[in-house]
């Protein structure tokens, strides 16, 4: 089957992989230059499938509140959005309740761990050198309320198998020494072994080479227009250079996706959500991470990649601005350097944003539409590396008409359109595209 991927990210190219290996022959069109440039270039660095957990979560609406109002603030709203960005946080809001936390947690825990199942078999098929490391990652509380917060975490952790160690503050430096001169911050961790970290960018340029050897055609430079469709199924992708016709098509494009598929009466409730990093060189590796470490306070992440250091987090709803900002740089330095200060040289930082593809339930989907050969593998948020190569694996067994290795029917596009069934009849045509 000629199958064409739309976005060249890593989750485009894991894409690719697996619908290639498979037998089929791939097209990725992307419009820029080379793999992973926008939202997979510089993210956190981290493959937690025992952190994947959505931000619609019990008491996140107060916690928010205070968020908002901190200096480092891990969350920045802005007061012009346009009203699907606004039905977005309404939606997300509605997943604020245990029952849906619980659901909502597990169904992203199981595609996580099969993700991280899927990146071990590839490292030991491949050789992609991506700065990987397996020396699990660390959740770190600077307050006691964050320890006796956790329970819920574990309660989960614990329901699906996942290997887990609550540690006090000499558990956590055991774990990364670089936190010694912080000790006085600390009141404890959780530790999740069986979590790895590595360079998304790297990976994803490297996988792309690994694609090429099973014939993936790779159409950089390419702008997509938008898609063109006859009766239940999509006919034709228009770009900059003419139309190109697949028997199948696969979106993958992030945020992106929203907007291309709104024209074919399909509501995708994916929005960006801004995320920022600093990247810097190793100055003294003792006192630098080992692997991730995850400030829960300022929601930061602060990863080891080699000889640099990645720190990654915040989320600002501000549209698909992607304009930096030193006040952000100040807080993601704030976060290293009160933990593992001396460690990185900041004079040599880098500044980046990009736009995470978020749901309102945490859940990436993953399936066909209600045009039979058009698919989605899109809108996992802060989770793309995670989930990268488990969510193209499940996406290129269904499109090949095998049952995937684990439940995908829960990961749809279906399971917003049940819940809203009921009053979607009493919207306007015009109301339901929006």
């Amino acid at each position: 089957m000629k199958v064409a991927i739309l976005g060249a990210g890593v989750i485009g190219v894991t894409s690719a992989y697996y619908l290639a290996r498979a037998g089929h022959q791939v097209t990725v069109i992307d419009r820029q230059e080379s793999p992973a440039l926008e939202t997979s270039f510089a993210n956190a660095g981290q493959v937690s499938p025992g952190y994947s957990a959505p931000w619609a979560a019990p008491g996140i609406p107060l916690k928010a509140m205070k968020w908002l109002m901190m200096h480092h603030a891990p969350l920045i709203l802005h007061a012009r959005n346009d009203l699907p960005t606004l039905r977005w946080l309404g939606e997300l809001l509605a997943n604020c309740t245990s029952a849906a936390y619980a659901v909502n947690k597990s169904r992203m825990v199981r595609v996580a761990e099969y993700s991280r199942d899927c990146l071990k078999e590839l490292r030991a098929e491949l050789d992609l050198p991506y700065d990987g490391r397996q020396q699990g990652t660390l959740q770190l509380f600077r307050k006691q309320a964050q320890v006796e917060a956790m329970a819920k975490d574990v309660a989960v952790l614990k329901a699906d198998g996942v290997p887990f160690e609550v540690l006090d503050t000499d558990g956590c430096i055991a774990a990364e020494p670089g936190l010694a001169a912080s000790r006085n911050k600390i009141v404890g961790g959780l530790r999740l072994p069986g979590d790895e970290t590595g360079d998304c960018f790297l990976f994803t340029n490297a996988l792309a080479k690994e694609c090429e050897k099973l014939g993936v055609e790779f159409r950089y430079g390419v702008d997509i227009a938008g898609l063109e469709s006859r009766g239940d199924k999509v006919t034709g992708i228009r770009t900059g250079s003419g139309t190109f016709e697949a028997d199948a098509v696969v979106t993958a494009l992030g945020s992106y996706s929203t907007a291309l598929l709104k024209p074919l009466g399909i509501r995708l409730p994916v929005r960006p959500v801004k995320g920022y990093s600093i990247t810097a060189p190793v100055k003294d590796a003792s006192r630098a991470p080992e692997s991730t470490v995850m400030d829960e306070t300022f929601k930061v992440a602060i990863t080891r990649l080699g000889d640099r250091i990645r720190v990654g987090g915040m989320a600002e709803i501000a549209g698909f601005d992607l304009s930096l900002s030193e006040r952000r740089r100040e807080t993601l330095v704030h976060s290293l350097e009160s933990l593992f200060g001396g460690a990185a040289d900041l004079a040599k930082a880098d500044l980046w944003s990009g736009l995470r593809p978020m749901t309102p339930d945490g859940t990436p989907v993953i399936g066909r539409t209600k045009f039979s050969n058009l698919w989605l593998n899109t809108g996992h948020g802060t989770l793309g590396w995670t989930m990268s190569c488990g969510s193209s694996r499940v996406l290129a067994d269904m499109l090949s008409g095998r049952r995937p290795d684990i439940d995908a029917t829960d990961l749809g596009l279906e399971r917003y359109q049940r819940r809203r069934a009921r009053p979607a009849a009493k919207m306007t045509h015009k109301e339901s595209l929006a």
